[in-house]
């Protein structure tokens, strides 16, 4: 992967990738799932049309990593360094989880800059997440980070999730047990200050995908209630539920979410 500094708050170096020409796709990875976006970057629904742009977002995988607190805003701030780095005018953005969150506040404070948004069963507090998220932090402030990260994805994605990450990089459990400090430390707090309701929905005018994995009931009835909150709050959202898949959307189902995102963005 290529790096480039941006600048925000504060300087920062993140690792990014480039694939295949066109009108420019971002794909901002969750939280815990640094390189999970790998799997659409060969899909022919996309290559073939799409210049593909993921990165590692500040304090996951190589990217720097930097103390203190990380807002949602600042990682707003991040990808459009990136985006000014590549020389990249407007662009499709595409997040999930805690990621759809700091696609959202892109589009809130540079929407000039954002054609789109594909958002990926978003990590929307007004619908808290379940019990198991206390048993992650308490496992992660007892030192066992690995202990923790087990609890957070099996909570999210249910029992098979380290199988389906694996399939795409071999590795990625151990990574994201890396990651922990920057999820457990800065992101979770990030996301739960993070102040987004109607009023600002109702600021977003570009159209927005609104991805819900058809399994994702099974995990947790949350994912469906932040996504007909959602519905009912964006003025321009168009529902998607992507067959075969729970909260690890395009890692279980990469060929039904490169389809769909297609279909979506062949309209824009």
């Amino acid at each position: 992967m290529l790096r480039a500094a941006v600048r925000a708050d504060r300087d920062v170096r993140l690792e990014y990738e480039v694939r295949g020409s066109g009108e420019p796709l971002i794909l901002l990875h969750g939280g815990l799932c640094a390189g999970s976006f790998r799997c659409l970057l060969e899909r022919p629904e996309l290559a073939g049309e799409r210049r593909l742009i993921r990165y590692h977002r500040v304090g996951y995988a190589g990217s720097d990593r930097i103390d203190g607190p990380v807002s949602v805003g600042d990682q707003a701030a991040h990808c459009w360094s990136l985006m000014r780095h590549l020389g990249l005018g407007r662009a499709d953005v595409v997040g999930h989880s805690s990621s759809a969150d700091i696609a959202l506040q892109l589009a809130l404070d540079h929407p000039a800059a954002v054609r789109s948004l594909a958002l990926l069963e978003t990590a929307l507090l007004t619908v808290p997440t379940g019990p198991f998220a206390g048993d992650a932090m308490r496992h992660y402030q007892a030192g066992e980070k690995a202990a923790a990260v087990d609890v957070w994805l099996r909570g999210v994605a249910g029992p098979d999730y380290r199988e389906a990450l694996e399939r795409v990089e071999p590795g990625a459990f151990d990574q994201a047990v890396g990651d922990a400090d920057t999820f457990f430390g800065q992101e979770l707090p990030a996301v739960r200050d993070w102040p987004f309701g109607p009023d600002e929905a109702r600021r977003v005018e570009q159209p927005v995908l609104l991805v819900l994995g058809a399994r994702s009931h099974e995990v947790s009835p949350v994912f469906g209630r932040r996504h007909e909150l959602l519905r009912a709050w964006l003025p321009r959202a168009e529902p998607f539920v992507l067959a075969d898949a729970s909260h690890l959307l395009h890692v279980q189902n990469p060929a039904g979410m490169a389809e769909g995102l297609a279909r979506f963005l062949a309209h824009r």
